[in-house]
């Protein structure tokens, strides 16, 4: 019995677009594989988590975290300087907020996936 005649690349199987070009550039992958490694990381994703609530200043975060406030600004630092955070004085006090509705949907839609995926894990017979 013979399972495949057709030589690789062809017949009904043939790779279409096998040179699709990515939709974006060297530089866009960079910035989001630094991204990543920035959300890569749980006690910075569930700052992020925390501050999709609404923005909060660092004193906030670091007596919810049950953290220093050192601790809490580092944490801060990096994912301000990938620009998943903002920052804006309101009075004494200096508020971070994620960035823009891409970072809270980047978020929401992490946790969301690893939630299903913990669930379907979880269900009889699996």
């Amino acid at each position: 019995m013979q399972l495949n005649s057709d030589p690789p690349g062809r017949g009904k199987h043939a790779h279409r677009n096998a040179a699709r070009p990515l939709p974006v550039g060297e530089q866009s992958l960079e910035h989001a594989a630094r991204l990543f490694r920035a959300l890569g990381e749980p006690s910075r994703l569930r700052l992020l988590a925390l501050l999709a609530q609404g923005p909060l200043c660092v004193s906030e975060v670091a007596v919810i975290e049950n953290e220093s406030i050192s601790t809490i600004s580092q944490r801060l630092r990096v994912l301000r300087a990938e620009r998943l955070v903002t920052r804006a004085r309101q009075g004494k006090h200096i508020l971070y907020a994620l960035a823009d509705q891409h970072v809270a949907d980047l978020v929401s839609s992490a946790l969301a996936h690893a939630s299903e995926a913990q669930i379907r894990a979880a269900a009889p017979g699996r």
